[in-house]
């Protein structure tokens, strides 16, 4: 049987359930995808969001820890953007933290059954393969399905 995301709604009770945020891979460069969906994290979210990158002391103005360990909070959804071949030492940490976190989120690109089946025998939920801030912005009412806020972009011709 093949492996499959949680449903729309379901993910949509995940967001609204969710109050703390780990990034996994957070990045202090703009240019990468994560500082991306972080700055849209602590702008557009009620979310307390935490980053984890050990190779950096601060991102977006708030400490990076190096490990999920050292994080002051327990998260409630890890989020994470790595290499696939790091996905299961994070899943290793994530497994670890005391209490375990609810949702394992893997972003774009990011597949797994294998894993996501053990993330789930372990008891959480898991989604791959989508973009935390999509999925926000979306069931927020601020992302059309072409991928932009539509609000500011239009067709129509003023009158």
């Amino acid at each position: 049987m093949t492996w499959e995301n949680p449903p729309a709604w379901r993910r949509q009770q995940i967001l609204r359930d969710t109050r703390t945020v780990a990034v996994v891979g957070a990045s202090p460069n703009p240019a990468r995808a994560s500082n991306f969906v972080a700055t849209y994290l602590l702008a557009s979210t009620a979310f307390d969001v935490y980053f984890v990158n050990p190779n950096a002391s601060t991102i977006l103005g708030r400490a990076a820890y190096p490990s999920l360990a050292e994080l002051p909070v327990a998260p409630d959804l890890v989020d994470v953007f790595r290499r696939p071949e790091d996905l299961g030492g994070v899943l290793d940490e994530v497994l670890a933290l005391d209490p375990v976190p609810s949702t394992f989120w893997l972003q774009f690109g990011l597949f797994d059954e294998e894993l996501a089946r053990r993330a789930e025998s372990a008891g959480l939920t898991v989604v791959m393969d989508r973009c935390l801030k999509v999925e926000h912005a979306r069931f927020a009412g601020g992302l059309h399905l072409a991928g932009f806020d539509t609000g500011v972009i239009t067709s129509r011709r003023r009158d």
